[in-house]
């Protein structure tokens, strides 16, 4: 899911409702400028949609049923698996502190860890094909000593907070245990196993901003926490249910936790989304440019969203400006020297004809489509809803012919 990212945003060309082709003859090394509307997917909820719809006056569950449309209100509870990508580390470091335990996750067996004192760090490391070993680590001889031999995963739980030491030497405390899952070598990865609930805390101030209007914030809970049990559903056989970035969600655990967004998870505990009595993929944006995208699931639906630049909610990215390399394009579409680029379909609703759905390029050893989405990717845009400079060419038509879709 994209988070919210400020931008300096502003739409310089305006073309019909039609989104007819447009075209450009870029010169050597010219930048090409593209304008364009939203960040993110457009699927599901816009963020800042959300923060407009909350000052214009709605509820949390208005903004979950405009953006959410045929869904019910349901429950969910229990725990999710999150890695944590940040620890590249060989095992699991972490901060001596009392009250902290092992627990062999084959046998089920709880041992608990000596107190603090001059150990000040514990570590996981790999021991053998499958197993672990639990090490401490003395301050004043500057030696890891081995505690114990496991022949199985294990995991550090006990503790209120456990501190997780990154490779930088930065400390990063979670809530609920830290456990260490077999990774392919000699490596072990990092998964926090947290309350669904303790979990939101450190995800709803990543995904939305703190000082919004508790509606807003609390449509960006419910939202969130259905996301999570979504996937927790369907990730039974893996070692996590989601990773803690941008491509789930991005999550800090205890230390990006605020009052404003922990009120909103409470005013909302345990509610989550229902089509058909199931929990629904929750996606989410930064923004959708003024219309939400159509999904594969009926209740993402193409409609326009009057709320996504709502005055006042400082949106940032309703439009904006790039510039790429020609090299940058004609890489993304190889067909040699690029000709002409042109959007040939788009969506039809929204300003200047919708988002961009398919784009072409005609070049010296060809043509060749992409869907606005691949283009997207390959170019590094904040969104598939784009329109291209207007720029008449000084050259005949020649034949091309296609080199592939």
């Amino acid at each position: 899911m994209k988070r919210v990212v400020a931008a300096v945003i502003i739409m310089s060309t305006v073309i019909s409702a039609t989104a007819e082709a447009r075209e450009f003859e870029p010169t050597a090394g010219a930048d090409t400028t593209i304008t364009g509307r939203g960040f993110g997917h457009g699927r599901g909820m816009s963020q800042y949609g959300a923060q407009g719809a909350a000052i214009a006056g709605k509820s949390a569950k208005e903004i979950l049923d405009f953006y959410y449309p045929g869904t019910t209100v349901g429950k969910a509870t229990g725990r999710v698996r999150i890695r944590i990508s940040a620890d590249t580390t060989d095992g699991v470091r972490v901060a001596a502190v009392n009250n902290l335990r092992i627990r062999d996750l084959a046998r089920d067996r709880l041992y608990t860890l000596p107190k603090a004192s001059t150990r000040n760090q514990w570590s996981i490391d790999p021991h053998g094909e499958h197993g672990t070993k639990v090490s401490s680590y003395n301050t004043k001889t500057r030696q890891w000593t081995l505690w114990k031999k496991f022949s199985s995963m294990t995991q550090f739980e006990g503790a209120t907070l456990t501190s997780l030491i990154l490779p930088s030497g930065a400390v990063r405390r979670y809530r609920g245990g830290l456990r260490a899952i077999d990774a392919p070598g000699k490596h072990l990865d990092t998964v926090n196993v947290v309350s669904l609930e303790h979990y939101l805390r450190g995800v709803v101030p990543r995904e939305a901003l703190s000082s919004w209007r508790p509606a807003a914030l609390q449509a960006q809970a419910v939202a969130a926490r259905t996301y999570s049990v979504f996937h927790r559903n369907r990730s039974a056989r893996r070692a996590y249910d989601l990773c803690d970035t941008i491509a789930c969600q991005v999550y800090g655990g205890y230390n990006d936790e605020k009052n404003s967004t922990n009120a909103a998870i409470t005013a909302t505990a345990g509610q989550v989304r229902l089509y058909k009595g199931k929990p629904i993929i929750a996606e989410f944006s930064s923004s959708n440019g003024g219309a939400t995208a159509a999904g594969q699931v009926p209740y993402q639906v193409m409609k326009l969203d009057s709320w996504d630049a709502y005055p006042g909610n400082g949106n940032p990215n309703v439009t904006w400006t790039v510039t790429r390399k020609t090299a940058a394009i004609q890489a993304a579409f190889d067909v040699g020297t690029i000709r002409t680029l042109r959007v040939i379909r788009r969506t039809g609703v929204g300003p200047i004809g919708g988002r961009a759905a398919r784009v072409e390029a005609v070049g010296s050893k060809g043509r060749r489509e992409l869907s606005a989405d691949q283009l997207r990717g390959r170019l590094h845009l904040k969104s598939a809803w784009i329109v291209f400079p207007v720029v008449p060419l000084d050259m005949p038509s020649l034949p091309v012919a296609p080199v592939g879709r």
